[in-house]
């Protein structure tokens, strides 16, 4: 066991210990090494204004990648390198190509917001992203500025690659890492003084040490990515007492693909399933892309958002819909079970004590699946769903053979629409049938009135996402029944 975080801080190895491992790696930099150019806007991830870059050692090469700083726990840096925005100027005071790209053409105003896009677009340039619109759009989409409108910034973003590369690229941080790295746990130990409180926080390196961990620590909070559990400490000022950290485990980090199905390790982040998941199911690609930012994406899993069991994550309907297998560990023993049945009630998983998510298996389409995922939010990018449907169907001489429709935000898990399913397994694929089958979604759930949505527009827009879903399917671009379908879309 260890009680010391060892990481890479700009180019120089730091150590820690006797610190609160709860203190976010943001709180670190500006109050106790003096970083202050990592801003803190909203301390919930949302706003960039914390982004740092991370750099994982990944076989012979490190991966960079733009995490937000305010939600992310000081020992998940240990074997890794950090990357600030002091830390981007060569020796002899030289910007980096993106910082002088942004000084050019203006890229600042008040500044508050400026080092998150620098961070944000170093992590990209590091990755050697293209630049075009789209893909600069989806790399600062979790920055946010009042200021500039955003054009001197995508503008700045797209010449950052015409200034001469910089001097140094620490090519030594391979090498520097690898010495970094150790199969021995972290096992830190915490006294609070304010709340009188004992914390303890471990870091298994291992699928044999996580076991071990869990029996031992029953009733620990799990921590993967910390984009739900950051904000518990962040925003709700909980106090976690013991907590249990998955993604230092490589072994649950994988993602293999089979011929009928794809194995996905529970601490795979979003960014590592993406593709995969994107070249099955392109819809559930770009439901993904819409979840949260870049800087969530990197660090937030999907096993995570199944574990918690929210009923507005954005992933369970679609995995749902698609008939996704769970796997469960406790000590040396798992089971399985559909993904559906892991949902009990509101705050409520079929998750014994000791028991943690391993992994989980996606089953490829079949050759004539049909599969649509729609999600209703306030904002494009980087919301929180009001209602998010999926629908997994197989269509044979145009009748419905099988058909697997689930939606989150309706219930008080992310439930299937059993009453809908039943309406339309057997019928053909039509608008009337799909009609009658938007009624029966009124037997299927009763939503409630919140902050993001009235009950009836959920119920409205739960039916007209599942229309929206069968005008999508149909080869013709404009089916003659689609002026029949107007009636619907005002009801």
């Amino acid at each position: 066991m260890s009680d010391v975080i060892r990481f890479i801080l700009n180019g120089e190895v730091h150590q820690v210990s006797g610190i609160d491992p709860t203190t976010t790696v943001l709180n670190y930099l500006r109050y106790h090494v003096g970083k202050t150019g990592t801003k803190e806007g909203c301390a919930e991830g949302d706003c960039g204004a914390c982004t740092v870059v991370l750099g994982t050692l990944k076989g012979e090469e490190v991966q960079y990648r733009a995490v937000n700083a305010c939600i992310l726990f000081l020992p998940v840096l240990d074997g890794k390198e950090l990357i600030t925005v002091e830390g981007l100027a060569s020796a002899d005071g030289q910007l980096h190509p993106v910082q002088q790209a942004m000084v050019d053409h203006h890229g600042s105003q008040c500044g508050f917001c400026t080092p998150g896009f620098v961070m944000a677009l170093y992590a990209h340039y590091r990755n050697r992203g293209d630049v075009s619109v789209t893909s600069i759009n989806d790399a600062i989409a979790g920055n946010l500025c009042r200021c500039t409108g955003y054009g001197p910034i995508l503008t700045a973003a797209q010449t950052m690659y015409d200034y001469p590369a910089p001097k140094e690229e620490r090519r030594d941080a391979v090498e520097r890492l690898r010495d970094l790295q150790s199969g021995e746990p972290l096992d830190l130990a915490y006294h609070c003084p304010r709340t009188k409180t004992d914390k303890r926080f471990v870091t298994p390196k291992n699928l044999e040490q996580l076991s071990a961990f869990a029996s031992e620590l029953q009733g620990a909070t799990f921590l993967a990515g910390g984009t739900d559990v950051g904000l518990w400490v962040t925003k709700q000022q909980q106090i976690l007492k013991q907590t249990i950290l998955t993604t230092s485990v490589d072994e649950i980090k994988g993602i293999v693909e089979y011929d009928d199905e794809i194995e996905i390790g529970a601490a795979a982040s979003y960014t590592d399933v993406y593709e995969v998941l994107e070249s099955a199911y392109p819809e559930f690609g770009e439901l993904i892309r819409r979840l949260g930012s870049t800087q969530i994406r990197n660090s937030g899993t999907m096993g995570g958002n199944i574990a918690n069991g929210s009923p507005i994550g954005d992933s369970m309907p679609a995995l749902i819909a698609i008939g996704t297998r769970l796997v469960l560990r406790r000590g040396d023993k798992t089971r399985e079970l559909p993904l559906e049945d892991y949902f009990l009630g509101y705050q409520k998983q079929d998750r014994q004590p000791g028991e943690f998510v391993e992994r989980f298996f996606v089953k490829k389409p079949a050759p004539d699946t049909i599969f649509k995922a729609h999600k209703i939010s306030k904002r494009f990018d980087q919301d929180i769903s009001a209602v998010c449907g999926a629908f997994s169907f197989e269509i044979k001489d145009e009748e419905i053979g099988l058909a697997r429709i689930c939606y989150g935000g309706m219930a008080a898990i992310p439930k299937r629409a059993t009453a809908c399913e039943a309406a339309l397994l057997g019928q053909p694929w039509t608008l009337q049938s799909v009609q009658r089958a938007m009624e029966a979604l009124e037997k299927d759930y009763a939503p409630i009135d919140d902050m993001r949505a009235t009950a009836q527009y959920r119920l409205s827009a739960a039916k007209n996402i599942l229309l929206k879903a069968y005008l999508e399917s149909v080869v013709r671009p404009y089916p003659t029944d689609v002026l029949a379908a107007d009636e619907v879309f005002h009801a």
